[in-house]
């Protein structure tokens, strides 16, 4: 059987997925650009948890070293708290469709924007290194919600002649999010002097590092509040009216509203909503659809791209790089990756999914591969490790290749794949399904590489660039072109 093919039970054929994107049927492409401006505000509103989810995300990356440093702490300790937020993120991704349902797409982004604020000032004056911890859990809920409701709230909002750009504010918000965070914490360890250690206003500069993420948490719940409720939810709840007004508001004056009301209606009224079981029947327990999207999801984390964006000022410490320039090297690698996504927006759609992902893997596993043969050539350990001057600089131009070929094909490919790869009844369960399995994934290599890398450096990123190398039959062999496919053709 083909990777990503199964026969469609009659039951997929009964109806639209719940969870499936609301289509404008009567309003015209001039109709949306007469409001786009306002829809691209409320878009970016609603994305800015994607800057957040990239903010939380990498910002641990500064503050590793003083971490280490203030409470005594070795690699292992360390690499838990960072990756304990990603356990959160699961359980954030898991119960945020329920309270979005419950309490509206608005609400949910006011309730991350809270964790995010209140994660960021406890994090920033932990008395133990288990409370520490704690504020991270806080965080990596805050994450797993905005990662699921900023999606959602765009599809339902946007107009259908510019969903798909749009969308992709989510990803643009998450690689912005990260390089904020870098140039964040390079500020601020330069005002302390280099050292992340010391002190500023009275605190160390890591716990502003970790504290600073509180501001943008409240720009966020101040543009939540500023921006409609989903008409789908509220058409949902019995609130018509408010449905209306919303629907005129970004869909323009020329769409008929008591039929699209009608429509959204009867959608809502015969949506299938998936249990687990109807991802199961393949060979392996599970649909073949399915099991290629958790693949892709586990190759996107195999390649050890978070390694980069959470370990990179302690990667480079490790080759004899001081703390200050670490961290100069940490904000260099975002902007790369920021260039990387612009790269893959303007492309996605011209030049197709797979051959993006092919050239990304081939890229990835070249750069990992001389990033792992300049390791070999590290000499010492621990404070005393020490690279020569020609091998550094090949492993910062092949950590940079790195970063940029995955942000131009796997960063936002699998997202995109993700988004349209599975049928309109199990799609919004089994992307669930495989986000988590991205989740676990991202928590194996975070929490293994200090070890790791303490064990063997070198041989660390050669593990990578093989998942990289995998990478390429996979894509070539179990992954479908969704390129001008309508979402009803998959399956």
């Amino acid at each position: 059987m083909d990777c990503g093919t199964y026969p469609v039970r009659p039951a997929e054929q009964a109806g639209p997925s719940r969870e499936e994107p609301l289509t404008v049927t009567t309003s015209s492409p001039s109709h949306a650009e007469d409001h786009l401006g306002h829809v691209v505000f409320i878009s970016a509103a609603a994305a800015m948890g994607g800057f957040l989810f990239g903010y939380d995300s990498a910002v641990i990356n500064g503050a590793v070293t003083g971490i280490q440093k203030h409470f005594e702490v070795g690699n292992s300790e360390t690499a838990f708290v960072v990756a304990i937020a990603l356990l959160g993120s699961a359980a954030g991704a898991v119960v945020a469709g329920r309270l979005a349902d419950h309490l509206g797409r608005v609400r949910t982004m006011l309730l991350a924007a809270v964790l995010f604020a209140i994660s960021g000032v406890g994090s920033m004056f932990p008395p133990s290194i288990g409370v520490l911890a704690f504020w991270r859990v806080v965080g990596g809920v805050a994450i797993g919600i905005a990662s699921v409701i900023a999606p959602t709230y765009i599809a339902e909002v946007a107009p259908t002649a510019y969903r798909g750009r749009l969308a992709s504010f989510q990803q643009l918000a998450i690689v912005l999010g990260i390089t904020i965070s870098q140039l964040a914490n390079w500020g601020l360890n330069q005002a302390a002097g280099g050292e992340s250690t010391n002190h500023l206003g009275g605190i160390q500069a890591w716990q502003w590092m970790l504290g600073v993420e509180t501001v943008p948490a409240l720009v966020y719940g101040l543009m939540a509040l500023s921006i409609p409720e989903s008409p789908r939810f509220l058409i949902a709840d019995r609130r018509e009216d408010q449905a209306r007004a919303v629907l005129a508001e970004v869909e323009g004056p020329g769409i008929d509203l008591d039929a699209r009301i009608a429509e959204i209606r009867a959608v809502l009224h015969t949506a299938h909503k998936p249990r687990l079981k109807d991802l199961t029947g393949g060979r392996f327990g599970l649909l073949p659809i399915v099991w290629v999207g958790i693949g892709a999801s586990v190759f996107q984390q195999f390649v050890g791209i978070n390694v980069i964006f959470y370990y990179s000022s302690f990667l480079w410490q490790s080759v004899g790089i001081d703390e200050s320039n670490s961290l100069l090297i940490s904000l260099s690698t975002s902007i790369v990756n920021v260039v990387g996504t612009v790269v893959a927006m303007a492309l996605v759609d011209r030049i197709g999914r797979k051959p993006l992902a092919l050239a990304g893997s081939a890229g990835m596993a070249l750069a990992l591969g001389t990033a792992a043969w300049a390791f070999s050539f590290r000499q010492g350990t621990g404070d005393n490790a020490t690279l020569d001057d020609t091998y550094a600089t090949v492993a910062l131009v092949a950590a940079h290749v790195f970063v940029f070929c995955f942000a131009f094909s796997w960063g936002v490919v699998v997202w995109v794949l993700l988004g349209e790869m599975f049928p309109n009844a199990i799609r919004a369960l089994a992307l669930s399904v495989a986000a988590s399995a991205q989740w676990i994934a991202n928590w194996a290599i975070t929490v293994s590489f200090p070890d790791l890398s303490d064990w063997n450096l070198s041989a660390t990123y050669v593990i990578y660039a093989c998942f990289a190398l995998l990478s390429i039959p996979f894509v070539a062999f179990c992954i479908k072109e969704t390129k001008g496919r309508a979402l009803e053709e998959m399956g």
